[in-house]
């Protein structure tokens, strides 16, 4: 058995910056567990390739939610990156920091450094801004930062004038002073090619002798001496292996796989465990729990002008955007397929935005089993315009079905379950109508597809969102952080309460969600964590 001064088990948006940034002075040895395989692969490198492993076993977890009585009934499909580079090797690659005022709550709910003014400085120091260095962005990280205005399609032009027409701002810059308003979105490319926290971080990190990454490399359980955290058992291959860690063990999986393995680890609710013949280590009833995300649904449109459709759908407009990209690393697949976007209140009481737009300029009403058609669209001209919620009232949980590892855990939604959360959709779903009747995009729409013009009371707009409705990929909170064992699993040094030498580092620890895209967020957060490991270690 092997030790290292810290092992790391995932190598996704946190997992890559927290190895990247403990290995970097050359002091410590590191060990990164990663589940899946290798980034390098053609459709993850390609930022419009995301279709293709929407699905993909090779590179994708396939996760399925049970059954939600908010949706319908439905059993959502959730993604989740297993390889190199995790959920940002598979992602949309929109860069949303979030508002300044999340953060100032999660400092004001007892996390002291946690507030907007505290995270700025590693917010900055992540980015290579192609928009330039202010005093809210940075150029010369590790993350390149597309800005696309002069890239997009022309049709996003007009939904940036429908949003000004229908009383919203335009906003140069989501990560400004403001996130309110419609604008374009900047991604997370470099050169036409995706830019990961693998790219960025982890490969960098994996020239240095002082760390190993192992793939394919399953993370079964914690090892403790007493309440200790000492090391981690894992599947490889076949091979049932352990490394032990000299100093700490820190989980960055996501908020799927970190409350699934400290449950496996004998960490979470007693009752839960013991149900399933695992001794409590140490009963923690928050493990697992608290979870939120974002839920979305789309608005289509049939278009009187050519759409991406018309480029993307026949073998002859594949044939020449992929020469194109081949070529110049340039045109529709270098891009995401939410070009445009935007933030706006769903009502005036909202003191600030609490709903997030998405304009597509292409339409996939008509998919094919098994796969997110964004290169395959509809045969004629469409475009969407999706929403989703920022800050859902809502609350749901994951927990372990089985104490056999490879078992995928049990995510319970429970979306729109509150009145607040069904009262706030309605309200936005009738904006995207209004958006949509605004002189600049009304003059070029044939028919809504989407949920069609018969779909017009509340009692049928509610059923509508509720059947169309899903998850956009951005679920936190699982493991959250706080000053107080009673109600969090970490403390504000992402210290596991109760437990010695074990950290949390990813998107779980969220107090609360964000307004907007998570991978921002939670690059930052395996910054900030490694600081604080760091500092802690001397």
């Amino acid at each position: 058995m092997q030790t290292f001064d810290f092992i790391v088990v995932g190598s996704g948006s946190a997992g890559s910056v927290v190895a990247e940034r403990l290995s970097a002075s050359g002091r410590f040895s590191v060990l990164v567990l990663e589940a899946g395989g290798t980034d390098r692969r053609f459709f993850v490198q390609m930022p419009l390739g995301y279709g293709k492993t929407f699905f993909d076993p090779q590179v994708n977890w396939n996760y399925a939610a049970e059954a939600d009585p908010g949706l319908a009934g439905n059993k959502d499909h959730w993604p989740r990156g297993k390889i190199l580079g995790g959920s940002s090797s598979i992602n949309a690659m929109v860069w949303i920091r979030g508002a300044p005022e999340d953060f100032d709550a999660w400092r004001d709910a007892g996390n002291p450094g946690w507030g907007f003014d505290d995270l700025l400085p590693a917010f900055k120091a992540i980015e290579d801004n192609q928009a330039g260095s202010t005093g809210l962005r940075g150029t010369g990280g590790p993350i390149h930062v597309t800005d696309n205005r002069k890239n997009v399609h022309p049709l996003t032009h007009r939904f940036l004038a429908a949003g000004q027409q229908a009383g919203l701002a335009l906003n140069q810059d989501f990560n400004g002073p403001s996130q309110e308003g419609v604008g374009v979105y900047q991604i997370t490319t470099r050169d036409g090619r995706r830019m990961s926290a693998a790219r960025g971080f982890l490969r960098p990190a994996m020239k240095r002798a002082n760390v190993r990454v192992e793939t394919n490399a399953l993370a079964t359980k914690v090892l403790f001496e007493g309440t200790r955290a000492v090391g981690v058992e894992y599947l490889q291959n076949g091979a049932k292996n352990t490394a032990r860690a000299g100093r700490e063990v820190i989980l960055s999986s996501g908020s799927v796989n970190t409350p699934q393995l400290l449950q496996l680890s004998g960490i979470g609710p007693a009752s839960v465990l013991g149900e399933l013949g695992i001794s409590a280590l140490h009963d923690n009833c928050h493990v697992g729990r608290n979870l939120q995300d974002h839920q979305g649904v789309n608005y289509t449109w049939k278009a009187k002008v050519p759409t991406l459709n018309q480029l993307l759908r026949p073998w002859w407009g594949k044939m020449l955007a992929g020469m194109q990209y081949l070529a110049l690393r340039t045109g529709p697949l270098s891009m995401s397929m939410n070009q445009g976007g935007g933030f706006f209140r769903s009502s005036p009481t909202h003191a600030l935005p609490n709903m997030q737009l998405y304009f597509q300029v292409f339409s996939t009403v008509l998919p094919k089993a098994g796969e997110r058609p964004i290169l395959s669209p509809d045969p004629f001209p469409g475009f969407s315009i999706g929403l989703s919620n920022c800050r859902p009232s809502s609350r749901g949980e994951i927990m372990i079905r089985s104490a056999e590892p490879t078992v995928h855990p049990r995510i319970t939604v429970n979306a729109y379950a509150t009145d607040a959360d069904v009262a706030e959709m309605l309200d936005a779903v009738k904006f995207l109508r209004k958006l949509a009747a605004m002189p600049a995009i009304a003059e070029i729409i044939a028919d809504e597809v989407l949920p069609g013009p018969s779909i017009t009371s509340d009692a049928d707009l509610i059923e509508d969102f509720r059947k169309r409705s899903g998850t956009v990929y951005h679920p936190v909170s699982t493991c959250r952080m706080g000053p107080d064992p009673k109600t969090s699993v970490v403390d504000p040094r992402l210290r596991v309460h109760g437990l010695a030498g074990l950290r949390v580092i990813d998107a779980s620890i969220f107090p609360d969600n964000i307004t907007g895209n998570t991978n921002a967020a939670t690059i930052m957060t395996g910054w900030k964590g490694a600081e604080l490991v760091l500092e802690d270690a001397g």
